[in-house]
């Protein structure tokens, strides 16, 4: 595969951390493949943004909560680009609130379940027949901060437990397709929040942020520039870890020792 255009499928690229890795990507020369449930107009002016870059790019609708949608993102990929060479999982439901894990409907549990943990199963079960043939590939999953530690985290059990769920299957899928060319890894971003999510490292290294053992905010680009090197042709001996780039912030640890671990009524300060 060394020399080859490359074809990278990012979920959940509109806006955020998948858009800057989608930008850093295609400055690169990967085709790509945009991802988006509502956020459209961003998804076009961000297509046409890539394409001026010299690479090709495509956007296409649908949720990775879905089944359905799932099965018409590879399809679609497919028919504008031949094959899948890189699978960035980005996109997972998240719900802000804090809430105890009784206070969650079942939906909203299933929902959770199926956008973090069986709708990234789905998508590399889809994928990995295209980079067996080509013995080639790279997987990168998504994680939150020491998720592989699978520490508990109060408000936040459906989630966590489809995150801690996918640290396993990280882990097993690496070494089972090894042997293939494939390599499977799993990014753990810090609490990047807002703007800071489509900020470069050049923007906020003169900020100041008290929370952050680094001193400073995290932006998009930190985690772009990981997934790029994870996506290098000779990053081929790394897979199976679990890379936390928080700048050394560990969020549950925070929150439980601040003593805010209460109801959803009790009116805590943080929403890690």
């Amino acid at each position: 595969m060394e020399g080859q255009r490359k074809t990278a499928l990012i979920t959940g690229s509109a806006k955020g951390l998948g858009k800057m890795t989608a930008l850093l990507l295609a400055e690169r020369g990967t085709d790509i493949v945009l991802n988006y449930v509502h956020s459209e107009k961003e998804a076009f002016e961000l297509r046409e943004a890539i394409r001026r870059k010299g690479v090709r790019c495509e956007a296409v609708q649908g949720s990775v909560s879905v089944p359905e949608d799932r099965e018409r993102l590879i399809r679609e990929a497919v028919r504008h680009f031949g094959s899948i060479d890189i699978l960035i999982n980005n996109a997972g439901p998240f719900i802000r609130e804090r809430r105890l894990f009784m206070e969650y409907e079942l939906g909203e549990i299933n929902e959770l379940m199926q956008g973090n943990l069986l709708g990234v199963m789905h998508l590399d079960h889809l994928v990995i027949p295209m980079m067996r043939r080509k013995q080639w590939g790279r997987i990168i999953h998504f994680g939150f901060g020491h998720a592989a530690e699978a520490r508990g985290w109060p408000h936040r059990a459906a989630y966590a437990a489809a995150k801690v769920g996918l640290v396993s299957f990280t882990k097993t899928l690496a070494v089972e397709e090894a042997s293939e060319g494939i390599t499977v890894n799993m990014i753990c971003p810090g609490d990047i929040r807002g703007a800071n999510k489509e900020r470069t490292i050049g923007e906020v290294e003169h900020l100041q942020d008290d929370e952050s053992p680094r001193g400073r905010p995290g932006t998009g680009e930190d985690i772009a520039r990981v997934i790029a090197f994870l996506c290098e042709e000779r990053s081929d001996f790394i897979t199976g870890n679990i890379m936390d780039v928080s700048g050394g912030l560990d969020p549950i640890r925070a929150m439980i020792g601040s003593g805010s671990v209460q109801t959803a009524a009790s009116g805590t300060k943080k929403q890690p």
